[in-house]
């Protein structure tokens, strides 16, 4: 969406956003762990819920790790369920579920047992041109040609 030009786009960590009032449009997304995002991103989405309701905004997850549709992956989950009476508040265009990125060197010991235990793969599995696609559509939406 950067690279069209045709866009103004901050990216920004949800912590260092305090004020959303200067956009019109918020792409909010997070990492998944355990089938719920970031405490950040689920904090930011709360105390912000009015104000997206007033915007057009797109939701994100990133999280399956491994080959195949991330949402049969995930069977049939996309966002928390925790979140999802916001998520029902705000009326975004659109969720989506991302694969995500999962490197051992991250995880403390317990959590290495954890992946270990259910056999969870790790690794880089996103999906850039998925993301690229969806990128593109918002950016059509925003500026019809």
């Amino acid at each position: 969406m950067r690279h069209s030009g045709l866009l103004h786009v901050d990216i920004e960590q949800v912590e260092n956003v305090k004020d959303i009032t200067p956009y019109q449009v918020v792409l909010l997304g997070s990492a998944v762990y355990m089938g719920q995002w970031r405490d950040e991103a689920t904090d930011f989405l709360k105390r912000h819920t009015q104000e997206l309701a007033q915007r057009s905004v797109w939701l994100f997850s990133s999280g399956p790790i491994g080959q195949g549709d991330p949402k049969t992956l995930m069977k049939g989950w996309v966002f928390p369920e925790a979140l999802q009476p916001i998520a029902d508040q705000i009326k975004p265009r659109d969720i989506m579920l991302f694969h995500g990125k999962l490197e051992r060197d991250w995880l403390n010991i317990f959590e290495k047992a954890a992946i270990k235990f259910v056999n969870s793969p790790t690794g880089d599995s996103r999906d850039w041109n998925m993301i690229r696609q969806w990128a593109s559509g918002i950016a059509e939406v925003l500026v019809p040609a």
